[in-house]
């Protein structure tokens, strides 16, 4: 593709969507931006004549979408898990402050 066609308004749109993600935590992982960066990059540089095959992206967003699920999934459940743990932990307490019947 030649870039000295690019005006600089689009030049600066590129580079922003092409900036590297940050580093969550100790490991490295992509977020929904991070595909919707690699999806506009890949329709703004496949060929017209020969555009990508439906099917292809259709499984890499139903792809996306499942490890979205899994993902929110998997916080909702460590979210449950910390108020059970919270109530386990209050139970507790109240029962050591009551006096034996």
């Amino acid at each position: 593709m030649d870039t000295s066609s690019i005006t600089p308004a689009a030049q600066a749109t590129l580079d922003r969507l092409n900036t590297p993600s940050k580093l969550k935590g100790s490991t490295q992982s992509l977020g929904q931006a991070d595909f919707l960066r690699l999806l506009t990059t890949q329709l703004s540089q496949q060929d017209p004549l020969a555009p990508t095959d439906n099917q292809a992206m259709l499984a890499q967003m139903a792809q996306f979408s499942a490890l979205a699920a899994t993902t929110e999934s998997g916080a909702t459940l460590e979210e449950i898990s910390t108020k059970l743990d919270r109530l386990i932990a209050a139970q507790e307490a109240t029962a050591r402050r009551m006096p034996p019947a």
